[in-house]
């Protein structure tokens, strides 16, 4: 009664009508109803409406704060915004997927710092977010703490090398912050962790390895766990009809639209990481060399190891033939998988063989590349390709797997054609494309003609640095490789 006398004192003393909204007094007592028109006089407080007013309860108003996008690295200053997981009102919890958003080199998921409200969505579908501006607004508990988060527009920019490292225990260790977040979610510490990346860098197979065994978990078998024994040629899977049916082009069908007007599309994504690349490679002098291939042996060989391939579960394709044949070329002509610096004074010959294979995926040309060649084995590399394509294919591969390309190979002919031009990828300095196996009469040392499966190749090199001579002996190492595949067991360790 206190309270309600006090409140009519300051009525009267005002002596007009007042609209009332939700006030709140020091006891945290407040109306009820959004809105009371009251007559005042100076005898009495009447109200038109006739329910009690006053409760006593706490009002909790949540706090708004802005999720900025944080940098992801690689020296990415602005992405497109593919899809969002969420809408304005749904509620969120830390490390909910909020939106895809794709750089110039790939495509990254982000996650929430909080848990909350989604209130406002800065950005729609398809349009370009700022790498430190606000990304979507979260309504959060006033009543916790928040962690005060970091502006990254306001600050010079720094290094991927420099955003990822961290001082644990009187060492740096180096992690992306993906790699981070998934130690934080399994509480594992960085410093325990053992790194097998460039400069001792923590990769994600680095944690899964840790928690595997810390956990006592049974990872799937790797491919050197089972070795399955050739099948008897009696029991032998039936081996497909060599005289396949021509396959006939099929036109992909799309709706036709007219709309009577042109039309202006920004360049984003990947077909803006190509803009980038392919202008930087026209400051290359390219040099170009072909041959023919006959990979009559190797089709007989992939057509027996198919079946055995397809029961560990991997897709075998000739790919995986043409990497490894090109990684044992490379030990013998280092060159060929060296970089240039920009000053072209300095020759850094690359002590990995990372193979680009080029993609062509509905988003555009991507180039993954299969790591450290020079250490896996056929089937190993079959297997990291059909992981390469699974995920190229849904859009989902990771910066690590598009970076730190030390050659490539092309193999446009699953496409069609048969020669063509390939353009340096910087700063490799050699490419291959490959065209398409086609059955064609050749003679063989007696002069008899026979049925020959013939590959042609055309290699680009950086003239700087390569001569063709260079070239022409690589390529014709790289040819009998494939011509003879038997050859290949000498140089495998």
């Amino acid at each position: 009664m206190a309270a309600v006398t006090a409140v009519r004192s300051s009525c009267r003393a005002a002596g007009r009508l007042v609209c009332i909204r939700r006030v709140r007094s020091c006891s945290s007592i407040h109306f009820i109803k959004s809105k009371y028109v009251c007559v005042f006089d100076k005898s009495a407080l009447k109200f038109s409406h006739q329910q009690r007013l006053f409760r006593t309860s706490a009002v909790s108003c949540g706090q708004i704060v802005q999720f900025k996008l944080s940098d992801i690295g690689e020296g990415i200053t602005e992405v497109t915004v593919k899809e969002w997981y969420i809408k304005e009102g749904d509620s969120v919890s830390q490390f909910d997927s909020i939106c895809e958003v794709q750089s110039d080199k790939a495509s990254v998921t982000i996650t929430s710092r909080y848990d909350g409200i989604i209130r406002k969505l800065h950005y729609n579908l398809d349009e370009i977010a700022c790498v430190g501006k606000p990304l979507v607004d979260i309504e959060i508990d006033a009543s916790k703490g928040v962690a005060p988060e970091e502006d990254v527009v306001e600050t010079p920019p720094m290094s991927h090398e420099e955003h990822t490292h961290q001082e644990i225990k009187g060492h740096k260790t180096l992690a992306t912050p993906a790699v981070r977040r998934l130690a934080m979610e399994n509480n594992i510490k960085l410093s325990e962790v053992v790194g097998t990346g460039k400069d001792n860098r923590i990769l994600k197979e680095d944690i899964l390895n840790y928690l595997a065994k810390q956990t006592g978990a049974i990872l799937p078998p790797s491919p050197k766990a089972e070795i399955i024994p050739p099948l008897p040629k009696s029991e032998t899977l039936p081996a497909a009809p060599k005289d396949k049916a021509r396959k006939i082009p099929v036109p992909v069908s799309r709706p036709i639209v007219f709309s009577g007007k042109d039309k202006t599309e920004p360049v984003t994504g990947f077909h803006k990481a190509m803009v980038k690349t392919m202008s930087a490679a026209l400051k290359i002098p390219h040099f170009g060399y072909c041959d023919e291939i006959d990979l009559t042996q190797l089709v007989q060989l992939r057509e027996e190891l198919k079946p055995l391939a397809q029961i560990r579960g991997v897709k075998l394709s000739f790919m995986p033939f043409f990497i490894k044949a090109a990684s044992l070329g490379l030990l013998q002509y280092p060159i060929l998988n060296a970089s240039l610096d920009e000053s072209c004074q300095n020759v850094t010959y690359k002590a990995s063989h990372n193979v680009g294979v080029a993609m062509d995926t509905e988003q555009g040309l991507i180039v993954p590349n299969v790591k450290n060649v020079q250490v896996l084995s056929v089937f190993e590399i079959a297997s990291e390709l059909n992981r390469l394509q699974s995920l190229g294919s849904a859009g989902q591969l990771g910066t690590n797997d598009l970076t730190g390309g030390t050659f490539t190979l092309s193999n446009i002919g699953t496409i069609g054609g048969t020669y063509t031009k390939p353009v340096i990828l910087p700063p490799e300095v050699a490419i291959g494309a490959l065209g398409k196996i086609q059955v064609l009469p050749r003679f063989n040392g007696k002069g008899e003609v026979f049925k020959a499966q013939i590959m042609n190749v055309s290699w680009s090199a950086d003239h700087r640095i390569i001569d063709g001579a260079t070239m022409a002996r690589f390529s014709n190492l790289w040819k009998s490789y494939l011509e003879n595949p038997a050859s290949m067991l000498l140089d495998l360790k």
